[in-house]
């Protein structure tokens, strides 16, 4: 019988089983940020304890940098307390970090996978819900709490319970304007919000091996918004031209030794999974979102659902989700006008998203009254961008060209919505008050689709622009 990679990466990292059914398993990468690092730190020092293996702990800071200067000290003075921290304890502990001055920061979903620290085959663990993102690579990843935070540093390790694994399939090929954005949001309207729970999302079929890593990256970052910690895609020739040559990746001969072993990491042709889940990429449409969760959502040209035609489970949240987002059953999803364009996060900043939403971008100018950023995922995809002159593109559309950061995203910094501001998002989450203002309104989409939102004024088919 055939064993899918999660199981043959489970194995491998298993140190014991523990009385509670839990799995003590050893975590190969470690990822910290400054925002859920510090009580965990704060603990090591309580107990006398350092970091087990520092070298394999790597740092970055992005949720609370400011994105139109990363001048020192920050203006907040709180946020800048806690990148200071970060900077001590790094030290303190022999952590590397790669911060502003290094030229390797940004976002750490993003830095990771460029850096080649995300490989296939291990396990990898960040305090930060969207670790799930890794698994593009054949890795299992995991987002974890301080903590678990503070256990992976004091001994490598973390209790946490093997998941059952569904196996994803989207067959065909997706249409012009279609993108990996418009997929993910498709699977979680399929399965729900929680239907991952308790599951690993293994991604597969004819869209997701034509894919490229960095679309792959959009796809698992999303798995958690689906109830699924952990999401994956097998690794493959597309994986190991990525890696090559990557900072951290293996060289010369070790390179082909990983080669080898990374194939064999890969889900078995027999391998048996607990649930199998079929879609067809040519029946999905540019997607948004229409709520207040990501699984509230619809193609470009259909409209918001009507509250007597979903179950009566749902019922309720669609009545709170179509109250908050002042929107109406019936309401087309095409033509929601917006206040505010944001292209960024660690769903979609990465240099191919930053080209597609510029293809449109360059077809007009941001329409009047909306405010529209757009925030490189980090210092490379930065540097990356501007050499291909996308930077005046947008700036020549009206666009804020701005520093890497997770931004609007979850506005744990100076950039938030306003009042109720109606705001186009490349970013994972529309939950109430998630951009910073408890009665902002997210809607979720592609980059290409909030660029042409942006150039429209409302939430328009990218297609008609295209």
């Amino acid at each position: 019988m055939g064993r899918s990679l999660l199981d043959k990466v489970w194995d491998l990292h298993t140190v014991g089983e523990l009385s509670g059914g839990q799995t003590q398993l050893f975590v190969g990468l470690h990822l910290i940020h400054e925002v859920t690092s510090p009580q965990a730190f704060a603990a090591l020092d309580q107990q006398k304890l350092r970091v087990r293996f520092p070298e394999r702990t790597f740092a970055t800071a992005d949720h609370i940098v400011p994105t139109d200067s990363s001048a020192r000290p920050l203006q907040d003075a709180l946020a800048e307390a806690m990148l200071a921290r970060l900077e001590q304890n790094c030290r303190a502990h022999a952590i590397q970090f790669f911060d502003h001055a290094s030229g390797r920061q940004g976002i750490v979903h993003v830095i990771g996978p460029e850096l080649g620290l995300s490989q296939p085959g291990i396990t990898i663990a960040c305090g930060d819900s969207h670790t799930s993102t890794h698994g593009a690579f054949g890795a299992i990843a995991f987002g974890i709490g301080t903590s678990q935070v503070r256990d992976v540093l004091a001994s490598q390790c973390m209790a946490v319970r093997r998941p059952r694994v569904r196996r994803i399939e989207v067959s065909g090929a997706l249409s012009a304007g279609v993108y990996a954005k418009d997929v993910i949001l498709s699977i979680i309207r399929r399965l729900g919000v929680k239907g991952g729970i308790g599951f690993a999302y293994e991604y597969g079929g004819d869209v997701i091996d034509a894919m490229s890593m960095e679309e792959r990256l959009t796809v698992c970052n999303m798995s958690v918004e689906g109830g699924a910690r952990v999401g994956y895609v097998n690794p493959d020739e597309r994986t190991f031209d990525y890696l090559r040559a990557r900072e951290f990746a293996p060289k010369g001969a070790a390179y082909e030794r990983a080669r080898v072993w990374w194939t064999s990491i890969a889900s078995d042709p027999d391998a048996q999974y607990d649930d199998r889940i079929a879609l067809a990429g040519e029946e999905i449409a540019p997607t948004v979102t229409w709520g207040i969760n990501p699984g509230q959502n619809a193609a470009v040209h259909e409209r918001v659902p009507s509250v007597d035609r979903v179950s009566i489970e749902e019922r309720a949240g669609v009545e709170e989700a179509l109250a908050h987002m002042q929107l109406r059953s019936g309401d087309p999803i095409a033509g929601i006008p917006i206040d505010v364009a944001f292209i960024g996060s660690c769903t979609n900043s990465r240099i191919s998203d930053l080209r597609e939403a510029a293809r449109v971008a360059e077809m007009g100018h941001v329409a009047t009254g909306v405010r529209a950023l757009v925030v490189p995922g980090s210092q490379e995809v930065f540097r990356q961008a501007e050499s291909e002159g996308l930077h005046e593109v947008f700036r020549s559309a009206g666009f804020e060209w701005r520093e890497p950061g997770c931004s609007m995203c979850l506005a744990m910094n100076p950039d938030k919505l306003v009042g109720k501001e109606m705001c186009a998002s490349s970013s994972n989450r529309n939950f109430k008050g998630r951009q910073g203002s408890p009665t902002g309104r997210t809607l979720l989409m592609s980059p290409a689709m909030v660029a042409a939102a942006a150039l429209r004024g409302q939430v328009t088919d990218v297609r008609e622009i295209l």
